[in-house]
């Protein structure tokens, strides 16, 4: 069933979805990680993010299909392309197959977000990382949160491209 939404006159902004997937990385692994329905993150205010801005992300879009199947386009590259990332910025990657589980566990928990087929419209996933222990001093962080939240999207320029 889906949400009560004018699909034809969204535009590219956040609009809270029921859930989100998060992970969090301590003591050199991943946690299990799994969906959350707050979409608030608490962190200290020297977390590394905010000093050093150790920070990626991703961004991918979920569609409806004519005959009613949900299907995301290519997520295995977009995994690849933030471990790779993470790899260049001394972040821990994200396992490519749990990255691609977060994906399907997410989408599946907000498939009333997914706009029906031929209105234009999209599910955005924005799967993100960040460093979050404290850190003062000129170094990466230990201690990491994986987090993908969604939101329903139209058009990035609605006019199309000019």
């Amino acid at each position: 069933m889906s949400k009560n939404i004018d699909w034809s006159s969204l535009g590219f902004g956040y609009i809270q979805t029921d859930y989100r997937y998060v992970c969090r990385y301590k003591d050199g692994h991943w946690d299990e990680g799994g969906l959350e329905s707050d979409a608030n993150i608490t962190l200290n205010e020297c977390a590394c993010v905010f000093q050093y801005c150790q920070a990626c992300f991703e961004g991918l879009k979920a569609y409806t299909t004519h005959d009613g199947r949900i299907v995301t386009f290519r997520p295995d590259l977009n995994a690849q392309r933030m471990a790779d990332t993470c790899q260049r910025l001394e972040m821990p990657p994200f396992p490519v197959e749990k990255f691609l589980e977060a994906v399907k566990m997410v989408v599946a928990a907000n498939a009333d977000y997914v706009p029906p087929y031929g209105t234009g419209a999209s599910l955005y996933l924005r799967p993100f990382m960040i460093g979050t222990n404290p850190v003062i001093g000129v170094k990466p962080a230990t201690e990491f949160e994986f987090r993908i939240f969604v939101t329903p999207v139209g058009p990035y320029f609605k006019g199309g491209v000019k």
